[in-house]
């Protein structure tokens, strides 16, 4: 079975989660198509790329698939694993990317919604950043995403309590450019997209990868990015990181001891 459905209309490419069963988790295999998608896109030359799930959908996307989480020991999140490269075409991709949320959002699908240029959201959209959930160190790229779209301070809540930010108040916060009726947000979307395609593709292009570059202007020392790796390290290593994977797959809550 197709873990992604794509279809390319006027210039607009869009890209539905296929794995309803398995609440469209971000598994190596989804992310692999996805990649590939979004590749067969740009050389279309799209003009604008829609992601979404089904119409009515409960869940988005529930996040990285955990049982592809490696042991401790090892980056879970490393510049070269498959969430990051798709994370860093979407943004590195000439054309906007919206994100049409319908059902929950969760954990790597919460920063892939984030990395989306506009996010369009109906009344089920919800938003949790999950991570501690599985003592998860999540890393400095990711983090950043979430500081450029809502502040370090609802970045600090959303990680700190992995809990649900529902449609209302991820309006009021910028997550949602857009918050909009069940039965119009498929419509809204598209139309959305054609508006931008009847824009220079080569303007927004520029304009894009400025705020791309602009967004991620933030130096810091070597001495600075090796103690974010060390502290990171810390989490991936320790006890807590295999408990939280371990109570996961055994579908019970996690203990955990700060070890």
């Amino acid at each position: 079975m197709e873990l992604i459905r794509t279809a390319f209309a006027d210039g607009v490419g869009t890209i539905t989660f296929n794995n309803a069963g398995k609440r469209n988790c971000l598994s190596n295999a989804l992310l692999k198509e996805f990649d590939e998608s979004l590749e067969a896109f740009d050389a279309r030359k799209a003009r604008a790329v829609v992601i979404r799930a089904e119409k009515g959908a409960k869940v988005w996307s529930s996040g990285f698939d955990i049982n592809e989480l490696p042991d401790p020991g090892r980056d879970p999140l490393s510049y070269y694993d498959p969430l990051e490269t798709v994370l860093r075409k979407i943004q590195k991709l000439s054309c906007p990317v919206i994100a049409m949320v319908e059902g929950s959002v969760w954990g790597g699908a919460c920063d892939l919604s984030f990395t989306c240029d506009i996010v369009v959201g109906g009344p089920s959209a919800a938003f949790a950043m999950t991570p501690a959930k599985v003592g998860v160190p999540y890393n400095t790229s990711g983090l950043l995403h979430f500081i450029n779209v809502v502040g370090v301070r609802i970045a600090r809540e959303m990680f700190f309590t992995a809990q649900l930010i529902q449609a209302e108040r991820a309006l009021q916060i910028g997550i949602l450019n857009y918050l909009l009726p069940t039965e119009v947000i498929e419509s809204f979307t598209y139309d959305l997209a054609r508006k931008i395609c009847g824009n220079s593709p080569l303007g927004i292009a520029v304009i894009k990868e400025q705020l791309r570059i602009l967004s991620n202007s933030h130096p810091i020392s070597p001495e600075t990015f090796e103690r974010i790796q060390g502290l990171r390290r810390t989490a991936y290593d320790s006890a807590d990181y295999r408990e939280g994977k371990l109570a996961f797959l055994e579908k019970r809550h996690p203990v955990f001891t700060g070890e």
